[in-house]
């Protein structure tokens, strides 16, 4: 069922109780027509409004639980206004339910609003939308139960609320951003890292190598500039490493299962993590010589210094972990064998295949040709003797081409070029490493596409490129790029390094008779329902293997989900989400930052950075560019939160 009875979302009316008909695609409303696949729902409540899907929903009813909620289990209760307003609203609306109202009531609620401008934070202001919008638009439902007409709420009716936020929303791991930020503004920086490590174990890395898409839906960017989440959450970790303070987490008592996680990279480390605190015992296997994966082998120490990866790694070894190195699926270890050892296994196994360029001659063997950016990246990690000549030609636009060309003017090489066949505007690697790799003396050479590789005597001599003009957009919304007919000119080199993307290696499936895991047509593997398991019972993936080449936190994510499922899976013998994940998924798809927002704030406070080492100097080392911020700053910095807290309910049958 998708027809709207009524909807006040986004302060647009559409009231359809007394004929007409609009549904939630024409109004763009990505609000679940069911619940964990056995429920309907039956309206929706939240920040913005209120959504009616069945014409037999008791609103005020449902208005009573929703400010019920509200006030007993997410109103922080630091401010008058909130703690007060929230109250009164929950008492009148309780008293109206119960019969013992009056029409005066209604104007209680209705004139709460301005109380309500005076919150610390918006959780309290926004909660009150929705009740007043069933005031203003059901006022009769509201005087059936003054009048006595109505005597008490109907009975089949259950309701699930969630607490979110913009930046809540917009980050994979789903943390409670304000809530850690508001820790180290008052200083409490083991208590905001015990917030991030509810959700993330590895602060310090996403600390650090985060993108922070939490940071493109914060509101107070509305109004000056976002808040620094990803480097405050480094401040949190970095405390507790500088400080020398003892890892704080203790595993629950055994539970007898035993679980694979194959690979220890972000999504590995994060699933196992969650796992071993739940009492499993947990192993993970690890083909490279150290953990991290990707993050370990394709970001140079400069961005993520190893020895705090490892640290991250060694912690949750202290749980009771076991993490065996240079062994591989399907090499060390067969699925099948696994599958008959261990309770549940969990794909963590990454993007370690370079995508080919489609040119001439990069399948010939030539001395100087890379099989790709993050082979060359690993090799130098590594130390697996491989040699950066004195020119290198990187291909691709993203981080990984961005680390490339960095890491070999830190190998020895003197001219360093980037080649992207698009304008530096449409570069997906994040415009900071852009910037980082231009001070360091990197090369670029935009609107140009390699063609084929120019050779003698069998080496590398140098890449022959067309030059490219943007056309219409494509399916990414960024313009399509053209050759340019006779446009062909050569850069000279020694080194060609494509960097334009990654695929997942799923050899180890070939092997697995008795395995019943599908493959995405991006050949990832194919999960169901957002449970993060595959078609075979018990075998779940996440990261990269599922997905393909992404972020550390979106592996972060999947880990974690996916440990939660996997929980159950292990205790109850099925694979399912609880409420929290369900309305994190429903909220996630609504989404909750409106960047037509108007906030009514001066403005003017401008976003603190971190010390960074500057100029081309740094090009000469791997010592960390991206320095601590000190905590002072950061509580200066915390400050500029806004605390946009937000509060969603669902009505579904009992």
């Amino acid at each position: 069922m998708s027809e709207i009875v009524f909807s006040s979302w986004g302060r647009k009316i559409v009231d359809n109780r007394s004929g007409g008909s609009a549904d939630l695609a024409s109004l763009k409303l990505k609000i679940p027509t069911e619940y964990l696949g056995n429920s309907k729902v039956k309206a929706f409540m939240g920040w913005d409004g209120v959504v009616l899907l069945d014409k037999d929903t008791d609103v005020v009813a449902m208005a009573a639980e929703y400010m019920k909620r509200v006030q007993e289990k997410h109103c922080c209760g630091k401010c008058t206004p909130g703690k007060k307003g929230t109250r009164v609203l929950q008492d009148t609306l309780a008293r109206i339910v119960e019969g013992h109202g009056s029409e005066a009531d209604l104007d209680t609620i209705l004139n709460l609003s301005e109380l309500l401008e005076e919150c610390k934070c918006t959780l309290c202001k926004t909660a009150v939308i929705p009740v007043q919008d069933t005031v203003n638009h059901f006022r009769d439902d509201y005087l059936a139960y003054i009048n006595g007409k109505r005597k008490a709420p109907a009975a089949g009716i259950d309701y699930r609320d969630k607490l979110t936020a913009p930046c809540m929303d917009r980050c994979p791991a789903h943390i409670d951003i304000p809530a850690y930020i508001e820790e180290i503004k008052n200083y409490r920086f083991d208590e905001s890292l015990d917030v991030i490590r509810r959700r993330m174990p590895i602060a310090a890395v996403c600390g650090r190598v985060c993108p922070h898409p939490c940071e493109t839906a914060c509101r107070r960017a509305l109004v000056d500039e976002p808040v620094s989440i990803m480097v405050l959450k480094r401040v949190a970790s970095d405390h507790e490493w500088m400080h020398h303070k003892p890892f704080p987490a203790k595993p629950k008592a055994p539970t007898g299962k035993k679980v694979l996680v194959v690979g220890a990279g972000p999504a590995g480390l994060t699933c196992a993590y969650y796992l071993a605190l739940e009492g499993h015992k947990v192993k993970i296997i690890e083909m490279l010589p150290e953990p991290g994966g990707t993050v370990a082998v394709g970001i140079p120490d400069y961005r993520m210094p190893r020895h705090l990866l490892r640290r991250e790694a060694e912690n949750i070894a202290s749980l009771g972990v076991e993490i065996v190195y240079n062994t591989k699926l399907g090499r060390d270890i067969a699925l099948s064998d696994a599958k008959k050892e261990y309770d549940a296994i969990f794909l963590g196994t990454g993007c370690f295949k370079s995508k080919p360029m489609g040119v001439d001659g990069e399948d010939a063997g030539y001395e100087g040709f890379s099989p790709g950016g993050i082979h060359y990246l690993r090799a130098v990690a590594l130390g697996q003797g491989i040699k950066t000549p004195k020119r290198v030609v990187v291909v691709g636009g993203g981080n990984t081409a961005i680390d490339c060309v960095r890491v070999a003017l830190r190998e020895g090489a003197e001219e360093s070029i980037l080649v992207y066949r698009r304008t530096r505007n449409e570069m997906p690697a994040e415009s900071y490493e852009v910037d980082d790799a231009e001070e360091e003396g990197v090369r670029f050479e935009f609107l140009v596409n390699p063609t084929k590789l120019v050779t003698k005597n069998n080496k590398i001599t140098g890449v022959e490129v067309i030059k490219m003009e943007l056309g219409e957009p494509d399916e990414s919304g960024r313009r399509r790029p053209k050759p340019v007919p006779g446009s062909e000119y050569v850069i000279p080199c020694d080194m060609v390094i494509p960097a334009i993307g990654q695929d997942p290696d799923l050899s180890y499936l070939d092997d697995c008779k008795d395995c019943k895991i599908k493959k995405t047509r991006w050949n990832s593997v194919l999960t169901h329902g957002g449970t993060m398991m595959t078609d075979d019972e018990g075998v779940f993936a996440g990261g990269d293997c599922e997905y393909g080449a992404m972020t550390v936190v979106m592996a972060v994510g999947h880990g974690k989900r996916a440990a939660s499922v996997l929980n159950r899976y292990l205790k109850d013998g099925k694979a399912m989400l609880d409420d929290e994940e369900a309305l994190e998924d429903a909220v996630n798809r609504l989404g909750v930052f409106n960047d037509k927002e108007k906030i009514p704030l001066p403005g003017g406070l401008k976003r603190e950075h971190q010390p960074k080492i500057s100029g081309p100097e740094r090009a000469k080392n791997y010592e960390e560019i991206e320095l601590a911020m000190p905590e002072s700053q950061a509580v200066v910095e915390a400050d500029r939160c806004l605390r946009c807290y937000r509060v969603a309910m669902v009505a579904i049958d009992q």
